[in-house]
């Protein structure tokens, strides 16, 4: 690049070069020289997260203090991990340290002084992972809603870079880094896939170049840079491979064409890609034992250079390798290496001739290959080649979970672990000491000690896989329900059947646990059953027996819980099911073949219970907690089944699935209870009592694809999560006091419930309600009194359903009724007396407990009209003026002709006004009066929002907002 410089200015230009020059090729101590991140970085040393990357040093992860968190529930280890992804080599020799993907979270994890350090920053599982080439830069990407590219320092664990909406479509499937650590490329999972090049380093939301992929090349799903071109880069499909060229001006790329006929031979699927050591051809190991070997006719770029176009690849050759699919290909220094389906790594030199082989009869087909940075020699390296055999001892990762290290001096393989291969879906903690069971769809039961994170013992169960699991309460049983409808019964240490297993039910067991005492033994099934077994003596010995089954519901069972009679003290029964039904059985009544049921109460009018529990005696009343799918909990009398009390429950994007109170701690007051549960994806804490305040609750992303159940430890300091098809699951660290503190942040009295109001204790919202409510009070003691009023804060109960259709929200009779019941009998138990009237800071919380959680949607009086309509010809869903008029009528609370003539003339506004009157009396005129033109032959969900409710209609939202709600909503079955 020219310039014109002054002949007395050209001294000066010449020493500012001098200067530029000698500061750009200055090692800061800020930035050391290895960094890619070049000046960027060098001029944010006053960050704390920039001066913790500066500093850090192999190792330096796990002398962070853990023993201190700021949050309710702290990730304290993750048991299982992903092995459809690699695991790296971080360190090996004294530190053996590994890094590997669990669900949404990165782990690196010291084998030999056992410990873990998490790396967490993904709302989503993560879909692929890079790591440079010495070991320190770890980039991560995810798939699904507001999926992101994290680049992590693996030294000290700090999020360097974090890029958003990269691929908004559907997240990454391949991700790569080059030798410098400069640049990443990302290809997208959408159907057109996108290929994208990134200069990590510059503070940039945008690729520096991409482009998009026919989707006739197949699902690339592998890239890989060239080491000795961060500028050239290769994918592959199972059937296509592509390399790239790139600069500043563009991103090319050429599809070389490859079929069976072209070298007269099976190719066979590709599998991964390298480029050669020697940067003149490429090769793709193919599952027919084969590798393609490519060559590049056309000198390649290099990055100074002005992008030609793409370069001529060609395969030259096929050449057999041998007749195992060929599943792992990498070059190390002056070798290529493949790992195989028998779990051989084989090494060879430039010409493809073999070197040396590593295998052992106990390794499955190999997922990655991951090599130590210190170099050993091999002996007894086959003499193809005259130069000494070099090489490093190696992490194998397995499709089948299992992870091996390799000592290449020894040739030794010395198994690291063996996870579950499929969904792990049961788990249960032991009753009195630390150590909890977790069982997987492969029927793998392994029971560990969770303080000292040891595997103690295992079994495996070829038959079926592990639905759930239950110890007994005093800890000698652990009993098993599996996925082909059996139960076993095992000893709790040994994992030995203590009887022959029983093939009751038949279908998957969901359910299962013992009674207080461990003399019954309940499960419940998909097909809608709760089967109950039975302790019997026999021979002096204590056994087990079939009692009795019954088909208690027709929709899915949601729990079975175990409790005990106020009065005997014998065990109770109770199940709950998404046909809103609690079924109780009479244990002692029951006999063979014939379980006996006390009571059918159904719980909800709408929503769908989906869990419940015992709640703690907090007063003289004993209660069962239930939760549903409309983010509502509610306290039931444990006699009646009354419904006492309805609560907001926590909004964390879907409803509570399970439940269960934590035990105490002896550290914890005394006083003080709390809850946990799971979501559809996460786990939280509650305190309790439950009021509807959202600061007393706090939740944590677990398991983006499902949390599939969960378990306490016996002194409720820790919950284990279990991540279904993750095949993960997570401990974590109770911290009660951080709950406690964010419920004091969040204020006290109404603070929290005033700024759950819209536009909170200073709004408009909350001015009306005080208006109306002042109101009712003059109308009941009457609007033209002459008398002297009396002042009040109270209005009496009966005026409840008024206010609060007033102020927009309009309950149905059966919620007016437990609204007015819940505040009524608020005080019975304790003082014998009724409650007659409600002031303003009780009806706020009343009001905020039973309003719909997440408002009306018109989705869902579409998916009402859906099932209750018809398609028109326009192909509308439509509802019939006489069937909707017939529906109000005898379907659901049925209404007279009259009240519903007089609520459609009111909500048309056909009754004419009366002066003065506060209070319209005027009769209802009958049916006549609701001609055509008030209400059409055919009502649109539409049509009776907008012109019969008179409520206005929202803009549609955008396309991934609605995609997003959809996912979080549970989608239970109708009504």
């Amino acid at each position: 690049m020219s310039r014109d410089v002054q002949p007395e200015q050209a001294a000066l230009a010449a020493a500012r070069e001098n200067k530029r020059a000698s500061e750009e090729n200055e090692e800061s101590p800020f930035c050391p020289r290895s960094s890619p991140l070049g000046y960027r970085e060098k001029h944010t040393r006053h960050k704390g997260s920039a001066s913790m990357v500066w500093a850090a040093t192999p190792g330096m992860l796990f002398r962070k203090n853990r023993d201190s968190s700021f949050y309710p529930l702290d990730l304290s280890w993750v048991f299982g991990y992903n092995s459809s992804l690699a695991v790296h080599s971080l360190m090996d020799g004294e530190h053996r340290v590994l890094l590997y993907v669990s669900s949404h979270t990165v782990v690196i994890h010291d084998i030999l002084q056992n410990r873990q350090s998490h790396l967490q920053g993904h709302t989503n599982v993560i879909s692929c992972l890079c790591v440079s080439e010495d070991k320190r830069w770890v980039a991560t990407a995810d798939q699904g809603p507001d999926a992101m590219i994290i680049v992590w320092d693996s030294y000290s664990g700090v999020p360097v870079r974090t890029i958003f909406q990269s691929h908004p479509e559907d997240g990454l499937c391949a991700i790569a880094i080059s030798q410098d650590a400069k640049y990443l490329v990302t290809i997208s999972a959408a159907a057109v896939q996108k290929v994208c090049v990134w200069r990590w380093t510059w503070l940039t939301g945008e690729p520096t170049c991409s482009t998009e992929l026919d989707p006739e090349f197949g699902y690339q799903d592998y890239v890989i840079f060239n080491p000795q071109n961060p500028h050239e880069f290769v994918s592959n499909s199972k059937s296509q491979v592509i390399f790239y060229l790139w600069d500043d001006s563009g991103l090319q790329y050429g599809a070389p064409f490859l079929i069976n006929q072209t070298f007269k031979c099976v190719v066979g699927q590709f599998s991964q890609s390298v480029f050669h050591f020697n940067n003149t051809q490429a090769l793709t190991a193919t599952s027919a034992g084969k590798l393609v070997v490519w060559d590049m006719h056309e000198p390649r770029t290099l990055p100074e250079e002005r992008l030609p176009k793409p370069h001529g690849v060609t395969a030259t050759k096929v050449v057999t390798m041998q007749e195992e699919s060929l599943t792992v290909l990498q070059v190390l220094d002056s070798y290529i290496v493949t790992g195989d389906v028998n779990g051989q790594v084989k090494f060879y030199d430039g010409q493809l001739r073999l070197l040396t082989i590593y295998s052992h009869d106990k390794v499955g087909p190999i997922r990655s290959i991951s090599f130590s940075t210190i170099l050993r020699a091999v002996p007894g390296a086959l003499p193809s080649s005259r130069q000494p055999f070099l090489t490093r001892n190696f992490i194998l990762s397995t499709s089948d979970a299992t992870m091996f290290h390799v000592a290449t001096d020894s040739a030794n393989f010395g198994r690291i672990m063996t996870e579950a291969k499929k969904a792990v879906n049961a788990i249960a903690c032991h009753p009195q000491e630390p150590l909890v069971a977790v069982g997987s769809h492969c029927g793998l039961l392994k029971v560990w000690d969770y303080k000292q994170t040891q595997y103690l013992v295992s079994r495996i169960f070829t038959e079926a896989g592990i639905q759930c699991l239950s110890y007994d309460p005093e800890g000698h049983l652990l009993a098993a329900g599996f996925t082909d409808g059996s139960v076993y019964i095992l000893d709790a240490i040994s994992l030995h059947s203590i009887c022959e297993e029983f093939q009751c039910s038949q279908g998957p067991v969901t359910h299962i646990g013992f009674s207080h005492d461990s003399k019954y033994l309940a499960t419940a099934d998909e097909t809608y059953s709760v089967t109950v077994y039975k302790r019997v003596l026999q021979n002096e010995s204590r056994c087990w027996e079939h009692l009795a089954g019954l088909v208690s519901h027709y929709k899915p069972i949601r729990g079975i819980l175990f409790g005990v009679h106020p009065d005997s003290h014998e065990p109770r029964l109770l199940s709950l099911g998404e046909d809103r039904q609690l079924v109780e059985y009479d244990l002692n009544s029951s006999i063979k073949d014939h379980l006996v049921v006390t009571h059918r109460d159904r719980l909800e009018q709408a929503a769908v219970p989906l869990c419940l529990t015992w709640y703690p005696q907090l007063s003289t009343e004993s209660f069962f907690l239930t939760a549903n799918n409309c983010y509502k909990m509610k306290l039931y009398n444990s006699t009646t089944k009354v419904c006492r009390k309805t609560l907001l429950g926590p909004t964390y994007g879907s409803p509570l699935e399970k439940i269960q109170i934590l035990p105490r701690t002896s550290s914890a007051d005394p006083r003080q209870h709390y809850l946990v549960y799971i979501t559809k994806d996460k786990v939280g804490l509650q305190m309790l009592p439950v009021d509807g305040n959202p600061h007393k609750s706090s939740a944590f992303i677990c398991h983006p694809d499902g949390a599939a159940d969960f378990a306490v430890s016996h002194d409720g300091r820790y919950v284990f999560t279990a991540g279904g098809r993750e095949r993960t699951f997570m401990k974590w660290k109770v911290n009660l006091h951080a709950l406690d503190a964010a419920a004091f942040l969040g204020g006290e009295d109404l603070i929290p419930f005033y700024n759950l109001l819209d536009g909170g204790r200073e709004g408009k919202f909350f001015r009306d309600m005080e208006d109306y409510f002042y109101y009712v009070q003059l109308c009941s003691q009457g609007i033209k009194t002459l008398e002297t009023r009396q002042v009040s804060t109270h209005i009496p109960l009966e005026e409840i359903p008024s206010v609060m259709r007033a102020i927009g929200f309009y309950p149905s009779e059966e919620e007016i009724e437990k609204m007015i019941n819940e505040v009524k009998f608020s005080k019975y138990a304790d003082t014998g007396e009724e409650v007659t009237k409600i002031n303003l800071d009780d009806f706020i919380k009343l009001y905020i407990n039973h309003r719909p959680a997440l408002g009306l949607s018109m989705k869902t009086i579409q998916r009402a009209f859906e099932v209750l309509g018809y398609d028109n010809k326009k192909g509308d869903k439509v509802i019939d003026r006489g069937d909707f008029l017939s529906l109000l009528q005898c379907r659901g609370e049925q209404m007279t002709e009259d009240e519903l003539t007089e609520c459609l003339i009111t909500l048309l506004g056909k009754r004419p006004s009366k002066e003065g009157s506060e209070l319209d009396t005027h009769p209802p005129t009958g049916a006549a009066a609701l001609t055509e033109e008030d209400i059409p032959a055919e009502i649109t969900a539409e049509i009776f929002v907008a012109d019969i409710l008179g409520l206005p209609i929202a803009e549609p939202e955008k396309k991934e907002q609605k995609e997003k709600e959809e996912s979080l909503t549970y989608k239970g079955p109708e009504s």
